[in-house]
Order: structure tokens, then sequence, then C-alpha cells
């Protein structure tokens, strides 16, 4: 049997799986658990926390079954960093993607480096998700927790330190720090160096095929670990999408939309579009959304419609696309794909006496469906999308919204009905890693709802998405200022 976590922001997610890839869905474990936000703009997660909710998730889970667990696998969510220092205690908090506090730095690498060389070279824009913004803002506001702090690693690589006693990361890990170079498969010179780090400060990062074992679970002392993936690149194994013409289109708390394949990097990576690893032979590249599911409960919070889905469901459903003439512009936490502004501010305009809730909240899911669409527009540079499979807790409870991702893009969707797409993604890669499945890329995509695309309401959308771009970069040259 394999055990497999995927340990987000949000939660921490266990199961036990067959040798089949068949999740025993009566061993479904969910920890929930909350990012602590700052008012200047952190987003952390404490250090020994987290790993104990990891550990308790495990526990939980092994009381579940009986049976032997033969290998441990692992998705993790990308961009964290925190440090250790010379005992292997935490120096610092977790900083999670969703950290913003050292935008101020991103300025300064884009004055010192080329900006576009390194997207090339990493995959990575200059962005604060990234570690390059975060380990310049550690070193010049918190100097004496760098001195101390003796290695700089993910989350996931923090719990291979717990739990095998090597500080050591994936390929996959190590590509979503921003530091990485994807040609060379190995860390950036240029970017290692610039930091005024070591290597000696950064994880080793292993083959795909080593596996590793501790002693903390009775149970577990003779398991094969393998290090944890990308919480993105696992998703897209999930739910199916392992080839260049299948694209994943996901919304939770925040968004992204990825493809998937194994092959050679692009000689150029779109501008607006990250590219990471998922393995030594398969890569992933796409773009994310800071704004999601979590602007979209903000929303009914906000508007207290929240008591009253179905009704509001039901009544954008009846309405005509763009009928409320409003421009809104999705970036209450901040831009990444496609511009990556780090000043970037929400905005609704058009608002009149006459303007509801449902009103506002239609114009949010649209606005959220054209910056997905600019992310469509650049994956197509690269590979021709024949096929959409939609997954996440959002767009599970919001039907509407998927059709109308559909109706912007004029491409159908499918929503396969798979809840644990990334823990089935790990199970998978380990299964072919031991030689179990032979091309997890040939498996079918599971079967889902369809939405079929409307014409005349793509023609409406692609006039309002003309408008919303507009706005866009009148927003984006504005934020620029400050």
């Amino acid at each position: 049997m394999i055990l497999a976590l995927d340990i987000g922001t949000s939660s921490v997610r266990a199961a036990i799986y067959d040798f089949s890839g068949n999740v025993l869905p009566e061993t479904v474990v969910k920890r929930e658990r909350t990012v602590h936000f700052t008012e200047d703009g952190g987003a952390e997660l404490t250090a020994d926390e987290a790993f104990s909710q990891v550990c308790e998730a495990i526990d939980e889970v092994l009381l579940k079954t009986t049976q032997t667990i033969d290998y441990v696998t692992a998705s993790c969510f990308w961009h964290s960093l925190v440090g250790v220092d010379s005992e292997e205690n935490a120096t610092t908090n977790v900083f999670t993607w969703a950290e913003t506090r050292p935008a101020e730095y991103v300025q300064i690498l884009r004055d010192n480096l080329d900006e576009n060389e390194v997207h090339n070279r990493t995959g990575a824009r200059f962005h604060s998700s990234f570690w390059t913004a975060k380990l310049l803002w550690l070193k010049a506001e918190f100097p004496e927790v760098f001195q101390k702090t003796k290695k700089w690693l993910s989350f996931s690589d923090y719990l291979a330190l717990k739990l095998f006693g090597e500080a050591v990361t994936s390929v996959s890990m190590a590509s979503g720090t921003g530091t990485f170079n994807l040609r060379k498969d190995d860390w950036d010179d240029e970017l290692v160096n610039f930091l005024q780090i070591k290597r000696k400060n950064l994880p080793r990062i292993a083959d795909d095929s080593e596996t590793f074992q501790t002693s903390n679970w009775e149970r577990l002392k003779n398991a094969k670990w393998f290090l944890a993936i990308g919480d993105g690149a696992a998703n897209n194994v999930g739910a199916g999408c392992l080839q260049k013409q299948k694209a994943a289109l996901m919304i939770g708390t925040s968004g992204a939309m990825r493809v998937a394949y194994q092959g050679e990097i692009p000689k150029k990576i779109p501008s607006g579009l990250w590219c990471y690893r998922i393995d030594a032979q398969k890569l992933i590249v796409g773009g994310a959304l800071s704004d999601g599911g979590g602007l979209y409960r903000w929303l009914k919070d906000t508007m207290k419609i929240a008591e009253v889905d179905d009704e509001v469901e039901a009544e954008i459903k009846m309405r005509e696309p763009d009928s409320h003439g409003l421009t809104f512009l999705p970036f209450l936490a901040g831009e990444r794909s496609t511009g990556y502004h780090e000043n970037a501010k929400g905005a609704i305009l058009g608002l009149t006496q006459s303007t509801t809730a449902v009103e506002i909240t239609q114009a949010a899911m649209e606005s959220v469906a054209y910056r997905f669409a600019e992310i469509y527009d650049q994956l197509q540079q690269i590979v021709e999308i024949k096929t959409i499979i939609a997954s996440g807790g959002a767009l599970r409870e919001s039907p509407v919204w998927t059709q109308i991702i559909a109706d912007v893009f004029g491409q159908n969707l499918s929503l396969p009905d798979t809840h644990e797409a990334s823990s089935r993604g790990v199970v998978l890669l380990a299964l072919e890693n031991l030689g179990k499945i032979e091309n997890i890329a040939e498996l079918p995509t599971p079967e889902g709802n369809k939405f079929n695309f409307n014409q005349e309401k793509h023609k409406i959308y692609q006039k309002a998405r003309k408008r919303h771009e507009h706005f866009y970069e009148l927003l984006m040259n504005e934020s620029a200022k400050f």
C-alpha cells in the first residue's frame, strides 16, 4: 500500500492507495489549518506547528487501516521558504507563496539582473512569491536571522530534514524556488552569487528514484519515502493532464492553468508564464492567479450573500454575459500571471446606484475568466491545447463559473469528479518510478461533466474582454507609479 500526503497551505490531506492507483475512500483524512496574514503583507505558517500538522495527519490515517504501508509519497505547496540554524531549528516562519512583504526588493533584482534572461533560465519572473526577493528582504531587514541561518529550505525540505535527518529536495520543489536553472537541472549560479549565499546553504537535489526512511512511526519504519513534488504538478498528473494538448485549469483559493508533458523546455518561455519541473524528464508550464475561490468567498461575505449561494448561482445563470456593464479587476491579493505587478490592486468600474451585489459577483467571476484567458493565449504560443480539464473546489461548487470560463475561452471544458487529484498524482508518479505503470501519460483522463461553450456568448465576452484589458493596462500603469 502507498500512503499519499497532499500538503497545502490551508489543509493537510492523507490517504492510502493500492498499487493500482486507487484510493481507499475510508482512509481519506483532512486537517484544516490557517495561514497567518499580517497587515503589512505577511503570509506565514509556524514551521514546527506545520510539521506537527503533517505528523497528525499521518497518525490519523494510520488508525484507519491495519495494512502494511510500503511507500509514502507527497505533494507540497510550491514557493515557500524557511530558514534553519546549525542545530536544525527553524530561524524563521514558513513564508508562503502569498507573502508580499519582499515586494520592494523585486525592483532591486530588475535593476541588477536581466529579468528576461533569468526567467528563461529559471522559468520564474522576479516576484515576491519566489526565493530571490524573499532572501534579499530577509538579508536587508533581518540581518541577524539571515546570518544565523545555515540552510534555506522549502517547507517540504524542512519536513525531510526532520524526518530523514538530511536537508534534501526534489527537482520539482527546487524548480519552484525561482533560483533553479531548468536548463542545467541545478541551482542557478548567477542568482546564488547575487543573493550572496553558498551552495552549502541550499538543500541537496536528489534523484527522482531516491527514497528515504524514518523511525518516527513504528508502522512506517520499513516504508520507503519519495520526496515531495509541487502540488500543481501533482494535480496535473492526477487529473490525467500529462500531454501537450491537455491543459488543467484549477480554482481553489487561488487559481492556475497548466500544461504538463515529457519533453524539452521551450526555447523561449512566454513572458507571462512560469515553467517548473515535475521530475527530471517532465515539465509543467502555466500561469497562476492569486485571486480565485478566495475572491469569490470574499465577495459573498462582503456582499452578505453567503447564505443564499444557490439563489445567487441561479440568478447569474439566467443573466446575459456582461449585462451589468461593470469592469472588475481581480487583484485583491496582487497579481502573478500574466503581468506580475507587485503593486496591483483590485477595482470595480462602472458602478451606479442600481448596481446589485449579484451583478458585482457576476462581473468578478467573468473577470477571473478573462485573466485565465490571458494565460490560455500565452500557452497556445508553445502548445496546441485541445482539451481543458477543470478542477478545484470552487468550480465543483459553482458550475455557473465553469460555464462562464468555457464561454470566455470559446472552448469546451470537462470537470471530472476527482477530489484527490494531487495525492493521486504523486501515487501515479511513484508507481511509474517503481515500474508498475509503464507510462502515466497514457492513462485515460477521468470522465466528468461536460461544459460546452456558447458561440454567441463567446462573441459578447470577446468584446467585454477588450474593455477589461483596456482598464487593466490603465490600472497597471498607475500601479507602477507607487
